[in-house]
């Protein structure tokens, strides 16, 4: 099986907690570049993938094998890809929150603001535009979710310049919104200003926060008793609607008291799983 370039965040950690056996039936809802279905197979698992990047089908032909059945959708829609594959049940289901390298790596995707691009941001290509978001909502409205989902503290200023950046041009690149960030706040310690209103437009335009919510409930009916939910987050509110719901649902048994991290020398080999905590729990 060929390996990718993009490196699983916390890879055996996932692999022991989703407690794969053979010929068990796994969901990856989350596949990017196939690392974490490449290990469920290797222990002997079948998997289930599922992505919404349009480009995502051509890294899972290149896995290759029998055991991998790749589907394009977003895993809010779990219960029905289930259905559509006379699956009525699987054994465990991974999912990796992260944005994907192939995103980040990409400039016409929109994803980073140290590369030139369109600002786009849609993980599936359909919908919404960041673009769209950034020149049509009110000054208000912006501001709410630039705090919201960025929980950046100076969210009003930083709504306020794009409400008068677009009044001369419309904001249609990248680097054009960076800079305006950057203008309206200034520089700062231990990361470009621009981070958090970018973190915060990803998940407003590709509702990254109601279809993980969607993922969690259907996974309390679609897992088999015993069954393994395994999470991997990279921001706190993610993280936080993964504990809560580990812990107030009663059909699930937590089996992460406190989340995982990466390990040091995780952490220096691959700088994205910095900020990576796991939670599992196991179905009733």
């Amino acid at each position: 099986m060929n390996t990718t370039r993009h490196q699983p965040v916390m890879l055996s950690e996932a692999l022991d907690l989703l407690n794969v056996q053979p010929g068990g039936v796994y969901v990856d809802a989350t596949f990017g570049g196939g690392g974490h279905t490449q290990g469920i197979v290797e222990r002997g698992g079948q998997v289930l993938a599922l992505d919404q990047d349009p480009d995502a089908h051509k890294r899972a032909e290149r896995l290759g094998g029998v055991a991998i059945r790749f589907v394009r959708d977003n895993f809010r829609n779990l219960e029905a890809v289930l259905a559509s594959q006379g699956l009525p049940s699987v054994n465990g289901i991974l999912a990796d929150l992260g944005v994907s390298s192939f995103h980040f790596d990409d400039p016409t995707r929109g994803f980073s603001y140290q590369h030139e691009g369109p600002l786009d941001m849609r993980m599936a290509g359909e919908g919404l535009t960041a673009a769209d978001v950034v020149n049509e909502l009110a000054e208000e409205e912006l501001a709410g979710i630039i705090w919201r989902y960025g929980e950046e503290r100076q969210s009003r200023r930083i709504a306020r310049a794009i409400a008068r950046a677009r009044e001369e041009e419309p904001i249609t690149t990248t680097t054009q919104l960076a800079e305006i960030v950057r203008r309206a706040v200034g520089h700062r310690r231990g990361g470009h200003p621009a981070r958090k209103t970018f973190q915060a437009l990803r998940i407003y335009v590709n509702d990254e926060l109601g279809a993980l919510e969607d993922l969690l409930e259907a996974s309390g009916r679609v897992l088999a008793p015993g069954g393994r939910l395994v999470v991997i987050s990279f921001h706190s509110l993610e993280d936080r609607i993964v504990k809560h719901f580990l812990r107030d649902d009663p059909r699930f048994r937590v089996l992460t008291k406190k989340p995982l991290t990466a390990s040091a020398a995780e952490r220096e080999r691959n700088p994205r799983s910095r900020s990576a905590k796991l939670r599992a729990g196991e179905r009733i």
